[in-house]
This record gives C-alpha cells, sequence and structure tokens, in this order.
C-alpha cells in the first residue's frame, strides 16, 4: 500500500468530501479521486462510498483509515523529533503517573534543569495504561509508572525499577477512626472512599484488601486522577484515600490529613522507568531518571 493514499483516505474520510479534502491536501479533486480508485484496484476492495451527500467509508475503509491514522500519527511525532534534535537545546516529552507528578517529578526536574537549562521539558501526567499505550505509539520518550502490565504483555518496552514508592491511608488528622484502638480494614470500609480510576494498581490492592475481610465492594466511591483532589476532599469530609506518603507536603498537608494506624505488605509499589527498545535513553534523558531515582529512593 502506497503510504500517501492512506493519507488521502484518512483525510476524505474526515471531510465527507473529495472537494473539501483535495482543499486541505492542496491536490486537485480529480487527481484525489484517481488516487482513491488506483488504491481500491491496488488492495481489490472498496473502500468509500460516494454519493450525493458526501462520501463514507465502508467497513473496510474504516480498518484502512485506523492504520492510516497510526502512519500520520507516526510521521508528526517524527517531525517533532526532528525538530527537538535540530533545536539548540532538543525537546523531551515524558509522562508520568499523577501520584509522581506532585513532589518526586517535580524535585528531580528543578535540579536536572540546573545542568541542562537550554532543553525543552514537556511532562504528561496519565494513568498506567494509557502511559504504556502511549509509549508504544511513540508519543514519550520514556515514562514512570508502575512496574506491573496488568496481566498483558507489551512487546517492545523495557523497564528499570528506580524506587520503592510506599502508600498510607489517609484522613482528616480528627477523623473519628483515630479513636480506634486496633483498626482494621472492616472498620475503613464504613466510610466513604475516594479512589484512583477504575483500572489503575492502588485500586486492586484497595478492593483485594477489603475482600480478604469478607467485604465485596466499596460504597459508592469517589474516582478520582488528581491527588490535589483527593487531599482536599480528605481535609473537608468523612473520606478516606490511598495516597503515596511522598505525595503530602510538610507543612499544609500534614496539619489537615494524616496516615491512619493500619498497614500491609501490598501498601508497596515499585516504580520504574518503562522505554521502549528502540529508543534508547541518551545522556540527557538518563541524567533525568538519575534525578528521579535520587528523589525517589529519599522520599519517606
Amino acid at each position: 500500500m502506497d503510504p500517501q493514499k492512506l493519507l488521502y483516505l484518512a483525510a476524505i474520510i474526515e471531510n465527507g468530501s473529495l472537494i473539501k479534502a483535495a482543499a486541505q491536501l492542496n491536490v486537485s479533486q480529480p487527481a484525489l479521486s484517481k488516487s482513491m480508485d488506483r488504491l481500491e484496484h491496488e488492495l481489490g476492495i472498496k473502500l468509500l462510498d460516494r454519493g450525493p451527500r458526501g462520501v463514507v467509508p465502508t467497513p473496510s475503509g474504516d480498518l484502512i483509515y485506523t492504520h492510516a491514522c497510526q502512519i500520520r500519527d507516526e510521521m508528526a511525532m517524527a517531525e517533532v523529533r526532528l525538530q527537538g534534535e535540530a533545536h539548540d537545546g532538543r525537546v523531551i516529552t515524558i509522562a508520568v503517573l499523577p501520584s509522581l507528578a506532585s513532589h518526586v517529578i517535580p524535585l528531580a526536574v528543578a535540579r536536572w534543569k540546573l545542568d541542562h537549562p537550554d532543553v525543552v521539558l514537556k511532562v504528561i501526567e496519565k494513568r498506567q495504561i494509557e502511559l504504556l499505550w502511549g509509549l508504544l505509539r511513540g508519543d514519550f520518550d520514556f515514562v514512570i509508572g508502575q512496574t506491573e502490565f496488568f496481566d498483558f504483555t507489551l512487546d517492545g518496552l523495557m523497564q528499570r525499577v528506580l524506587f520503592r514508592d510506599h502508600l498510607r491511608i489517609y484522613a482528616r488528622t480528627d477523623h473519628e477512626l483515630f479513636g480506634l484502638e486496633h483498626l482494621t480494614w472492616s472498620d475503613l470500609s464504613r466510610y466513604p472512599w475516594v479512589c484512583p480510576m477504575v483500572g489503575r494498581k492502588q485500586r486492586t490492592v484497595i478492593e483485594k484488601l477489603m475482600a480478604a475481610e469478607g467485604i465485596s465492594k466499596l460504597p459508592q466511591p469517589i474516582e478520582c486522577g488528581s491527588v490535589g483532589f483527593m487531599k482536599s476532599l480528605l481535609a473537608n469530609s468523612d473520606y478516606l484515600a490511598m495516597i503515596p506518603s511522598h505525595s503530602l507536603r510538610v507543612g499544609t498537608d500534614q496539619q489537615l490529613i494524616k496516615a491512619l494506624p493500619i498497614s500491609d505488605p501490598a501498601l508497596k509499589r515499585d516504580i520504574a522507568v518503562i522505554f521502549h527498545e528502540r529508543l534508547r535513553l541518551d545522556d540527557v534523558r538518563q541524567a533525568l531518571v538519575a534525578h528521579i531515582k535520587e528523589v525517589g529512593m529519599n522520599m519517606p
């Protein structure tokens, strides 16, 4: 298949019109129409239904369209990377878990920037599964996330553990749970929870710990991807949440919320740098990873 024809196909489907697509692509409408005729002939299948109300893809056209979009995305990413390499300081794009973006990553970036002031750094927050798929698509240079891959294999990705993350169950400082002498998970299940989005590893941990106490599910939890929102909600309600201990700032946070006296070996996770084997980390990126590791290992 001619990649150029696939890009033409994508433009036609997105515009719903040969005329509009031709204008966008800066080619003549007859030439674009002939290009699609040739593509359909080469593949031996019909890709487009052309009618008086416009152009719509056939089921086969929809299938080819998804691959055409991937090709276009790869070309766009390659252009970004080339522009970054041509820039005096280059451009680095990383993605991290929201919980790490509140303290560990900012500290590490501040230290790294002292030695690399001209490098343009883009930091994106994503949940674990989005980190990995984005890395496979080439959206990021590397990601900082959990080591677990949610029970499926992602070919081509490599990981290196950087530090151990400690999770704690937090509540507001005057929560009545602090008055109990022997706290259990059953006690915690009596209160509302704010949890990470469905599918994140932390949510699975909570559910497993509750299940061991015979608790089938959390009572109507709020799902949220923002650590800041979680902390604010805890400070102003009876809600509970599992948050990495390093996410709490010294001072304000510790005056409003604190960790409940309950622990479990499951409340730990390995944080790793994950990257694609065909895009090895250069010295500049390795330096950033080294700072992230150092900051993470020194977190309480």
